[in-house]
């Protein structure tokens, strides 16, 4: 079972994990082996609850396609096992971070003094510019 919080939780069942060839530099050893994780997991056929499933469905997320199915793909480790347990943690990073609820924001007025010392600020900003101007006077 892999924990998402403490009351929701995912069977390693429900995931699709095939190991793929790494893509990029490594040698002999990239051409012949399997490093790479590629992980599948269909939001629609979870267990996760209803309304984990309905934010993540209606969430714009580049891990996410369009029949709701989110695809990891995790290379950057030379072991395999080590691969699959940070595209593991992707996807429970990515859980987490989609059904967060957010905190309404309450409007609050701003103080008196607030108001105060933002137009004294203003009035103390627009006498220094008055003062760059020409100096008009005395003739000499």
């Amino acid at each position: 079972m892999i924990e998402i919080s403490r009351s929701v939780s995912i069977a390693e069942e429900e995931l699709e994990i095939t190991a793929v060839r790494a893509q990029g530099a490594g040698g002999q050893h990239v051409n012949k082996s399997s490093t790479a994780i590629h992980l599948r997991f269909d939001i629609r056929a979870s267990s996760l609850p209803e309304y984990y499933k309905a934010r993540l469905l209606e969430a714009s997320h580049h891990l996410i396609s369009s029949e709701g199915w989110v695809v990891i793909k995790a290379q950057e480790y030379r072991s395999q096992e080590m691969n699959r347990e940070a595209a593991i943690a992707r996807l429970v990073a990515l859980i987490k971070e989609l059904t967060v609820v957010q905190k309404s924001r309450r409007a609050t007025r701003p103080t008196r003094a607030s108001k105060e010392r933002r137009l004294s600020g203003k009035a103390q900003k627009s006498s220094v510019k008055a003062l760059r101007g020409k100096v008009r006077g005395r003739e000499s």
